[in-house]
């Protein structure tokens, strides 16, 4: 079972670079998603994480669904509802670990972690007839564009990184550990400077300081340098939908495909791997934020 999520869901990545197009990017680009920008969100309203978000976002622009709803046969079926005849599921996985006890050298009990991974298919709610109305209600208008934008330049100066601005290239300098970014009015929009920002402060999260994420990298171009590009990527993508935000491919895309596929097409877990770097970053950059703006929010949800 393993050896099928991972091959399944790195072949439809794989398909998507070869027709030139980023999965993680097709929410926004592809226009199939009307309203608030979300991540997709478990029957409970939580959101999914890592690989799974870039699986349903792909999967939801493949079947021009609107909703980010996601559930099971069996949580359809404990709302009262069912799932439309000749409907099929999506794949989604959920990752663990699961401790055995061995007997070690010295003759004692010793336990050991296993990671495992397993699939399960869900299906969105346009699939389903039956569920409680607020399923169905579509998602409302975007807030207006400014304050929206206010939010995101919140978000990132609480990070705290050290962000400097001037010359015309986006980059991540590890020796200075600061974030270099072109002036903001030299962007073509708010979204693509906020955008790039992100994929940058991703990078600043890989910081031995931080979260000490290596990626192999030896040399400009080389394999560890696309894998650290791929997280880079996908956090930015992440963050992209925490912040509302409505990125637009970059220029530099297209030469970082080739090299993505070498590594995705080489190891059928790169692609999880990623995800999971990315996820990381993006938590890690949340946690940067005060709490009690996060307590805020649990009262604004309420």
């Amino acid at each position: 079972m393993k050896k099928n999520v991972y091959q399944k869901v790195t072949d439809k990545i794989i398909a998507d670079l070869e027709q030139g197009e980023l999965s993680w990017l097709k929410p926004w680009s592809n226009g199939n998603l009307e309203g608030k920008i979300t991540k997709p969100l478990r029957h409970n309203g939580m959101p999914y994480n890592g690989i799974n978000i870039l699986m349903l976002w792909g999967a939801s622009v493949e079947a021009g669904y609107l909703s980010s709803y996601w559930m099971t046969f069996r949580q359809a079926k404990e709302l009262g509802a069912h799932v439309k005849k000749g409907e099929c599921g999506n794949l989604v996985v959920y990752a663990n670990t699961i401790t055995k006890t061995e007997e070690g050298e010295n003759g004692q009990d010793e336990e050991r972690k296993i990671p495992f991974m397993k699939g399960y298919s869900v299906f969105n709610v346009e699939q389903i007839e039956g569920l409680p109305e607020h399923y169905y209600t579509k998602p409302e208008a975007m807030i207006d564009p400014a304050l929206r934008i206010d939010h995101a330049e919140e978000f990132f100066n609480r990070t705290r990184a050290d962000i400097r601005h001037g010359g015309n290239r986006a980059y991540y300098s590890c020796g200075g550990d600061h974030v270099q970014m072109p002036y903001f009015e030299t962007f073509r929009s708010p979204e693509a400077y906020y955008a790039t920002l992100a994929h940058e402060l991703t990078h600043w999260t890989k910081h031995k300081s931080r979260l000490d994420r290596e990626s192999g990298r030896k040399k400009w171009g080389d394999e560890g340098y696309a894998r650290e590009e791929l997280v880079a990527e996908l956090g930015a993508a992440f963050l992209c939908a925490d912040l509302e935000l409505m990125p637009e491919p970059g220029i530099d895309h297209a030469a970082y495909i080739q090299s993505w596929l070498k590594v995705l097409k080489e190891d059928k877990r790169a692609i999880f791997s990623a995800a999971a770097h990315a996820q990381r970053a993006a938590d890690f950059l949340h946690g940067c934020q005060p709490v009690i703006e996060e307590e805020d929010k649990e009262g604004v949800a309420a």
